[in-house]
């Protein structure tokens, strides 16, 4: 019988905690360097925006990186943003987040553009995620996925002059030229 291999949460735990990101997807190491400050004011203000909207509305929690979310042994992300619904409160544990959030928000930088792209994408809805946003910081543009019967579906190509919406935030609306003042 072969031997797996592949990481498991476990292995995760024992890494070092260097300022770099660690991730396991499908058993395999991912580590990228922190980001750089247009990643982190694009974050903070999106953090800010998300959790006063979730907290006046009482929808659930929003979670700023780091926080582990595993979504199997062998698959541990930790996103930019995290929410989870109050109706899905229970995968919140103290460690950690064991499931898949409603939404997972990556803001994108060099070195984890292609894999929030491809690789995250296919794990999120495989998962799934109810809806994934990929936030450019430097175009300041904003790709919302929404998971459909086939996997996630394009919803909407946001510019500087849109605004982020969601059906998981009823009323809420997010000019993304906020997200860099």
């Amino acid at each position: 019988m072969p031997i797996d291999t592949r990481l498991t949460y476990d292995d995760y735990c024992l890494l070092p905690n260097d300022g770099k990101r660690y991730e396991v997807i499908d058993g395999e190491l991912f580590v990228t360097p922190s980001p750089l400050t247009r990643h982190q004011l694009v974050v903070m203000n999106l953090l800010y925006y998300l959790v006063d909207f979730v907290k006046k509305h009482g929808l659930g929690e929003v979670y700023p990186a780091p926080l582990d979310v595993v979504l199997s042994p062998n698959d541990i992300v930790e996103p930019d943003i995290l929410y989870v619904s109050k109706a899905r409160a229970a995968i919140v544990t103290e460690k950690n987040v064991q499931g898949a959030p409603d939404l997972v928000v990556e803001v994108l930088s060099e070195s984890t553009a292609k894999i929030d792209r491809t690789t995250k994408l296919k794990l999120y809805a495989r998962f799934g995620v109810r809806e994934y946003w990929l936030i450019d910081p430097i175009e300041l543009s904003a790709e919302v996925y929404r998971l459909g019967p086939e996997g996630f579906e394009l919803a909407s190509q946001l510019a500087a002059a849109d605004a982020l919406t969601s059906p998981l935030f009823p009323g809420f609306s997010l000019p993304l030229r906020k997200l860099v003042e």
